[in-house]
């Protein structure tokens, strides 16, 4: 299918989700890749990541962009040849992106119970709202997903999920949080929303107004 889903946030910030239903054929056609980015999809054993790859790059093309126009930092981040900001996802049958004038992050996750057996591996600050709840799969996915995005967000190594991202108790109604990242000299804060897609979480972090 196209475009699944468009969602437009403040300080004009963009965000793209595709669902993959399309074979890999179909979407290697009507878009333009870069010679890194063939080279990439050569070194792809799993279908599923050739897939998430191309529809990624439609993606682009719906933004108004084009493979050519997304490079690499050397911390692995991405950035666009406008200067704008990028962030991008995938998992599984979901892929996403956003783009904004501001530093942000995004982050897709299926929802599973394994998150509770992993939680203590990025769960700190965040504990005793944890604990109060009885089954906290999809909070736990949020957390998860709001600290993947601050991170990619970041983009400098030696930042740690529990000491250095924390992220405010919430309700799953109320769609969005606050989060701050605490590392070295910097101590960022940022709004986090999120939303469920299907058996997925979407989250994405913007710089908060209220810093």
């Amino acid at each position: 299918m196209p475009l699944f889903k468009s969602i437009n946030n403040r300080e004009n910030t963009l965000i793209y989700i595709w669902k993959i239903t399309e074979s890999e054929a179909y979407l290697r056609t009507d878009i333009e890749l870069s010679e890194n980015s063939k080279n990439r999809l050569l070194t792809m054993s799993s279908e599923l990541h050739r897939r998430g790859f191309l529809s990624i790059r439609h993606l682009l093309n719906i933004a108004g962009y084009n493979d050519l126009d997304l490079h690499y930092s050397e911390h692995g981040k991405p950035h666009l040849t406008d200067h704008k900001y990028i962030s991008i996802t995938h998992s599984f049958e979901f892929t996403a992106i956003i783009i904004s004038d501001v530093s942000i992050g995004i982050d897709i996750e299926k929802q599973r119970d394994k998150i509770k057996r992993i939680a203590p591996k990025f769960i700190g600050y965040e504990e005793t709202f944890i604990a109060s709840l009885e089954n906290p799969v999809k909070e736990l996915t949020v957390v998860w997903g709001a600290k993947e995005s601050m991170y990619k967000l970041y983009g400098h190594k030696g930042l740690g999920f529990k000491a250095h991202c924390l992220v405010e108790a919430f309700s799953m109604k109320s769609d969005q949080t606050v989060a701050r990242l605490v590392h070295e000299e910097n101590n960022l804060k940022f709004d986090v929303f999120f939303e469920e897609i299907e058996d997925f979480m979407l989250a994405y972090v913007i710089p908060s107004r209220n810093a």
